[in-house]
Order: C-alpha cells, then sequence, then structure tokens
C-alpha cells in the first residue's frame, strides 16, 4: 500500500475540528469553498501556516502545519496545481469529494509546527493549549 505525503495549513477553528475527528479527517468545505487544496510540501505550508493564518482573527492568530498520508491511488485521481512560485504545488480535491478522500487517510493527522501571530492571546481550548505547550520548546515561532 502506497501513500503519498501531504501537508494543510490550518487556524484554531479547523484545527478544533480535526481534533473533534480523532485526528482522523478534514472537516467539509464550507458552501463558498469548493476545494479542498492540501498541499504536496511542508515549506508551503508553513509558509501560509505562518503568513496567513497568524493574521487572521477567525482562526485565533494561530497557524498550523498538519501532515498526513493518503492512499496513492486516490491521490493520483487529483490534479496538483502551481499556484506561485515554484513549490507552491497544492492538490486540488472538490469539496464534495473530501469525505471520500477523507477515508483514503491512512494513519492519523499530525501538527509539525505551529506559529502564534502578534495579535494572539490566549486559546479556550485545552486541546489547543496543548498543541502550544508541546510545540512551544522547538518548532513554534511567533510572529
Amino acid at each position: 500500500m502506497k501513500t503519498q505525503t501531504l501537508y494543510r495549513p490550518v487556524g484554531e477553528k479547523e484545527m478544533l475540528l480535526i481534533i473533534e475527528n480523532g485526528y482522523g479527517a478534514f472537516p467539509p468545505r464550507l458552501e463558498w469553498q469548493p476545494i479542498f487544496y492540501p498541499v504536496l510540501n511542508e515549506d508551503y505550508a508553513s509558509e501560509i501556516a505562518e503568513k496567513w493564518n497568524t493574521r487572521d482573527e477567525a482562526g485565533n492568530y494561530l497557524g498550523f502545519v498538519t501532515r498526513f498520508e493518503v492512499l496513492e491511488e486516490v491521490f493520483n485521481n487529483y490534479p496538483s496545481r502551481n499556484v506561485g512560485a515554484k513549490n507552491h504545488n497544492e492538490l486540488w480535491v472538490p469539496a464534495e469529494e473530501l469525505e471520500a478522500f477523507n477515508q483514503a487517510i491512512t494513519g492519523t493527522i499530525e501538527v509539525t509546527q505551529v506559529f502564534t501571530g502578534k495579535d494572539f492571546k490566549e486559546t479556550a481550548h485545552a486541546a489547543i493549549e496543548n498543541l502550544l505547550k508541546l510545540k512551544n520548546e522547538t518548532q513554534t515561532k511567533t510572529i
């Protein structure tokens, strides 16, 4: 069973939904979000988490980089798109196919990096606080 590693930058709200799903699935897209787009490399995911998620009030000025494995046969069903710089590559999964895509995730969704924006004050969620503590020493960056 071959897999492909993917990354997804998320804010606090999406991270909470991932936690509620037992780190096993991404939440459904909102009605105005037609595409679920995990990215193909961690550098690009980190760039988004750091430069965008940490400036987003709706995400509580937090950026998380998640990493997960998906079955290669499912990965190959979706186009990858370059959306900017050389390493800005995303997999484009139609929102209506996200549930099936989630079923192709092997293992759990892991958090590899946490970024906090300058306007972050605190979180009201123990699970997020635990992620902040776990990553604080080695991989958390406040910008």
